[in-house]
């Protein structure tokens, strides 16, 4: 009889295999830009005493540039090879965030928001490419762990990309912190594009229908309720923002995200650890209802260390709903569109923020207690969608097996 390998044993198992180590450097590298740039493009409209809303508008237009982006293409990576894709795309990003510094935001606004389009349009598919390497880069068996430290480190670029950006911006200027988006993401691009696996040409797709992996009907339930997903994400972050005011305490609008981000690295590391012997859809439902059920309590109270400890224990379960996500992706997407379909599945989360924080702000005049009903809420309806049509999320078994 066996046992299962120890979590380290395995990681260290993945991180051995040929090429995992630099496409994984690579990928967080490249990919410290999207964490980087709204920061630094806030930083550099104030730095140029121009107005705080050509500040946001300028970091939304990038969010939004790439949430277009990236699922094109993903499209032509499934099309081509992602080195191909990866260079030229870096090209246009890393042009574009070196004008954006050379130039400035505030004394030409309309010039800045088309660079800031381009940077954010043209952000490189790391990312999804990666994920779409998994099944061809590791074992079966090594599948699961290799998406779940893929979703771990992962979530690390959200930390230090903010942290970078900022300390550039203090200790030289924003201008340096917009030029080092050109440089890091071009470093990282570069990394990953002279791999072999990256350079390998994608099978060619004969007769692909024009809607790409949106033709799946499991796929688009399972975008729609991750759209749900990322609007909680979005208004726990404006209400970590009105606690702060509401309490007088600035630390709160760091701290409560700071939380839920300290719940999903540990969440992840158990996760990993832990013998998956349940299929892959049964795990997604399960860390999104306890996602949404660790939400509840902000429902009724929103004292800061209520908030604090749906956060964390939130946050557990975080990591684990993205891995078994992008599991559940990979399987559901018709040949030959696997980087597409995790494009999207990053976009449609990403647009979800924006949504959810958009909305957040509107309702913000209601007051913190209304405003901490909404994470609870969003969270609750990607659950009872994934649950109520869970026949539709039931992967066929993967006919391609890796190398």
């Amino acid at each position: 009889m066996t046992t299962p390998t120890p979590h380290p044993t395995g990681l260290r198992r993945i991180l051995r295999t040929p090429h995992v180590a630099p496409l994984l450097a690579g990928t967080l590298t490249g990919r410290l830009p999207t964490a980087m740039a709204p920061v630094a493009l806030l930083l550099a409209v104030r730095a140029e005493h121009g107005p705080l809303s050509l500040g946001a508008a300028l970091a939304a237009l990038y969010a939004l540039a790439g949430a277009i982006g990236q699922p094109l293409l993903g499209r032509v990576v499934d099309r081509t090879r992602l080195a191909s894709v990866v260079v030229g795309a870096a090209v246009v990003s890393t042009t574009a965030f070196a004008l954006l510094a050379a130039l400035g935001c505030t004394p030409r606004p309309f010039t800045a928001c088309l660079l800031t389009v381009l940077a954010g349009a043209a952000t490189p598919p790391l990312e999804a490419g990666l994920r779409a390497m998994w099944p061809r880069l590791v074992a079966p068996a090594d599948l699961h762990a290799a998406f779940t430290l893929d979703s771990t480190t992962q979530a690390g670029v959200f930390v230090a990309g903010p942290l970078a950006a900022t300390a550039l911006g203090q200790l030289a200027s924003p201008a340096t912190a917009l030029a080092a988006c050109a440089v890091v993401g071009a470093a990282g691009s570069l990394t990953v594009a002279i791999r072999p696996p990256a350079r390998r040409r994608t099978p060619a797709r004969r007769g692909g229908h024009w809607s790409g992996p949106l033709r799946s009907p499991g796929l688009r339930l399972l975008l729609t309720a991750l759209f749900a997903f990322g609007a909680a994400l979005g208004t726990f972050n404006v209400l970590a923002l009105a606690l702060g005011e509401a309490h007088r305490s600035g630390w709160l609008a760091g701290l409560l995200p700071a939380a839920l981000s300290t719940g999903s690295m540990i969440g992840g590391l158990l996760a990993a650890r832990s013998p998956q012997q349940i299929p892959v859809t049964r795990r997604l439902l399960h860390a999104a209802a306890c996602f949404a059920a660790c939400l509840v309590p902000l429902a009724f109270t929103a004292a800061p260390p209520n908030a604090l400890a749906a956060g964390f224990f939130a946050g557990l379960y975080l990591t684990p709903l993205i891995t078994s996500s992008f599991v559940v992706t990979d399987r559901l997407a018709p040949p030959g569109t696997a980087t597409e379909a995790a494009a999207w599945l990053i976009a449609v989360i990403g647009v979800g923020q924006a949504a959810g924080s958009a909305a957040a702000g509107h309702l913000a005049v209601l007051g913190t207690t209304a405003l901490a009903a909404l994470p609870p809420l969003a969270a609750a309806f990607t659950a009872a969608l994934l649950a109520a049509r869970r026949d539709l999320l039931t992967p066929n078994p993967p006919t391609e097996k890796p190398a």
